[in-house]
């Protein structure tokens, strides 16, 4: 029986307090459904909602019904056909160990706690995106409820329209219920973190940057400075420190791994944890924290790092700057990241050469306020190289707008008024229906079909 409640939603942000109408907890895709109806029934919006990353973007939600589909747990893996459809509650942790110990790998980020399905439909920036591009763009079918409480199942042959809005435009066009994506044959890669003296920051950054242009597809890195609390997830020996590090998972063998990272090796780590691993090891190597937080998040896509802008972001959090953010973090992007692959989705690609990221937790209220500040100094610092931001990573409600080139916004809305045309459905990033189009214009083009 489905279950709706007036609880406060669940998120993963322990600073995020989301308040909405109701919330429904389906079991099953035909309460989803059900759930969707009753709201519709009573004037209501419908929000979904997985593992409560990312629900800060939502804003008030206080005449929306929020469907929280946790309990849909179904899993299979066909390792033949390197295909793996799950129920929109899935997180990554219960797929990536048992694909490793069939030699594949997902494209999952730098946590496991992350749900498989909201992960995807915003994008997907994971170990091995230089690779295989986004998560978005392996998914090769959807099922999800529509705004008239239908349940279909949608890919690149059937409604191809909503297929592609779907990756990339999150939660704007119905309830997905269930994802099936593609996989890719992993053995063994060389991966691991080279742990530094926090005093040799500037070395580190310096040295990674200089590199970056003549790395391979196969070797992605996430140079970090991180302040470790001294808690159980964290290696023992960085438990309550500080360091520089550089992870990073290399789809190729130790020795040419071993070359690749020579000019870093040769600024001497104290600790180096690289080795031929099989993929699982992945779920586990950025050190996220497993259990919800209070956090400010913030980020910057960058077209390049020069050196410029490696001593600014020093500057703004280096080791001698004053400030609360306990993790700053550039991602190598590139590669694949940066193409767009036949038959994408709405969120085709990302722009620029590397992605910074920080993270600053914040325990009690009075912290908010300084981590905010923190964060948007090292924001302005990077303006100068800024490209465009990463909607995964975008906290609070924004202008979805700008996730897009125009081309690819205006045809988001047009699929939103073609499938929802009454704004049922509020993503956590919202995209309105475009205006009816005239007449004229809609005989010429074509009517999207909506089964």
């Amino acid at each position: 029986m489905l279950t709706i409640t007036t609880d406060q939603a669940a998120s993963f942000n322990l600073t995020v307090e989301v308040r909405p109408a109701a919330v429904a907890y389906p079991r099953t895709a035909d309460e989803v459904a059900a759930a969707v109806t009753h709201a519709r029934e009573r004037g209501l919006r419908v929000a979904p909602q997985a593992t409560g990353h990312n629900v800060g973007a939502y804003g008030a939600l206080d005449d929306a019904m929020l469907v929280d589909v946790r309990h849909l747990q179904d899993v299979s893996i066909d390792p033949e056909a390197m295909r793996v459809r799950v129920g929109a509650g899935v997180k990554w942790e219960r797929v990536t160990p048992v694909l490793s110990e069939h030699g594949l790998a997902g494209l999952h980020g730098s946590s496991p706690d992350v749900g498989i399905a909201g992960y995807s439909l915003g994008g997907g920036m994971g170990w091995l995106a230089r690779k295989h591009g986004l998560q978005a763009n392996s998914v090769t079918a959807l099922e999800v409820v529509l705004a008239d409480g239908r349940l279909v199942r949608r890919d690149a042959a059937h409604e191809p329209d909503l297929f592609w809005a779907l990756r990339g435009g999150n939660g704007n066009f119905g309830v997905v219920t269930a994802i099936e994506f593609a996989v890719y044959p992993v053995e063994e890669l060389y991966a691991g973190t080279l742990f530094f003296e926090l005093e040799r920051s500037a070395d580190v950054l310096h040295t990674w940057a200089g590199m970056l242009g003549g790395l391979p597809e196969e070797l992605m890195t996430w140079t970090s400075l991180m302040h470790f609390p001294p808690l159980p997830f964290v290696p023992e020996f960085a438990q309550g420190r500080s360091f520089a590090v550089v992870s990073g998972a290399f789809l190729g063998d130790e020795r040419e791994g071993r070359r690749l990272l020579q000019p870093l090796r040769a600024l001497g780590p104290v600790v180096d944890t690289y080795a031929m691993v099989p993929p699982a090891v992945l779920g586990d190597l950025a050190m996220d924290p497993p259990e919800p937080l209070p956090f400010q998040l913030g980020h910057r896509m960058l077209s390049a790092m020069p050196a410029e802008a490696i001593d600014a972001a020093l500057a703004a959090a280096g080791p001698d700057a004053d400030h609360p953010i306990d993790m700053v973090q550039l991602r190598h992007m590139g590669g694949a990241l940066a193409r767009v692959a036949p038959n994408a989705g709405a969120m085709a690609m990302l722009p620029g050469e590397v992605c910074v990221v920080a993270l600053a937790v914040t325990p009690e209220p009075a912290a908010v306020a300084p981590a905010r500040a923190a964060i948007s100094d090292l924001e302005r610092a990077m303006a100068p190289w800024q490209t465009g931001p990463y909607p995964n990573f975008v906290e609070h409600p924004a202008d979805a707008g700008a996730f897009f080139d125009a081309a690819t916004w205006q045809r988001l809305r047009e699929v939103k008024a073609a499938y929802d045309p009454d704004g049922v459905f509020r993503g956590n990033h919202a995209i309105p229906a475009a205006a009816p189009a005239p007449m004229a214009a809609r005989t010429a083009s074509g009517a999207m079909s909506a089964d």
